[in-house]
């Protein structure tokens, strides 16, 4: 645990704590008396909390499977994605939703009351930026820390109530199943170790008639990626400028610097067609 401050969790986790099941026995969980741990009555186990995020993440327990988890943990724990740099309020983070579209799209599609998780939501700005919107409930969960103290500093610095953190690993949901009207898992799959046991995971979660949205990296559709990835590895630093989001100066620096490790020094990654995911 870092050394930021330990406070109560947001009022959201006490309301909706009937929501919550342990990722150790699957059983109930309730916020301390303190409201600084959440405790499971099942198998008696305490998590901790860290700046009003619960640290409910619980590692996979596979004897024949690789795990990627804890290198992909590392890395964005090093490298946090998308970073706030250039956002400074509720208003700039409206202003980039509106420029990216599908943030806008989405946040006009959800009906009222609708409750949302964010599966694998980085720094949260999605997160934030639906829970803006009144009356909704929306949480995002990610497996490394830094990055949600980010996205957490953010909604306290803006008193965005509707959103709230939890640590998670999505292969031990930390969600009853059939919580949630919307699950969105965009751009996350394809860094695990199973993408379609992952899949299988997350889509518990969503309630009959509910969505689920999930964004993977195309077979076809990463190639030009992969080409560029090859020539990034000669010498000349120049050829970093292929990437226009590299190249663009209207982008600061800690920006390009962490599009350009997420997209090509990540250390795992995996492709999908949509015949594939169609199947699942």
């Amino acid at each position: 645990m870092s050394t930021r401050a330990i406070r109560p969790l947001p009022s959201l986790f006490a309301e909706y704590m009937d929501m919550f099941a342990c990722p150790v026995c699957e059983g109930p969980l309730s916020v301390s008396g303190d409201g600084t741990t959440v405790e499971c009555s099942g198998c008696q186990r305490s998590f901790p909390s860290e700046n009003g995020i619960p640290l409910l993440f619980w590692p996979n327990e596979w004897d024949a499977k690789t795990d990627v988890t804890d290198i992909v943990k590392a890395f964005y724990e090093e490298n946090p994605f998308p970073n706030y740099e250039g956002l400074d309020s509720g208003q700039s983070l409206r202003q980039k939703a509106a420029q990216g579209g599908f943030a806008n799209l989405l946040d006009d599609q959800i009906p009222h009351g609708a409750k949302l998780l964010e599966v694998g939501c980085g720094t949260g700005q999605l997160s934030n930026f639906l829970g803006m919107r009144w009356g909704r409930t929306v949480f995002g969960a990610d497996l490394c820390v830094n990055s949600l103290n980010l996205g957490q500093d953010f909604k306290q610095t803006n008193d965005i109530d509707n959103a709230a953190f939890v640590q998670m690993n999505l292969f031990r949901p930390v969600f009853k199943p059939a919580s949630f009207d919307l699950v969105v898992c965009n751009g996350v799959l394809h860094h695990t170790s199973d993408p379609f046991l992952g899949f299988q995971s997350i889509s518990k979660l969503v309630k009959k008639g509910g969505y689920i949205i999930v964004g993977l990296y195309n077979t076809f559709g990463r190639i030009p990626t992969d080409i560029r990835r090859l020539v990034f590895k000669l010498p000349w630093l120049r050829l970093k400028l292929l990437d226009y989001r590299v190249r663009d100066r209207s982008i600061d620096e800690v920006r390009r610097q962490t599009w350009f490790m997420d997209q090509y020094k990540h250390p795992h990654e995996s492709k999908h067609s949509f015949g594939e995911v169609l199947r699942w």
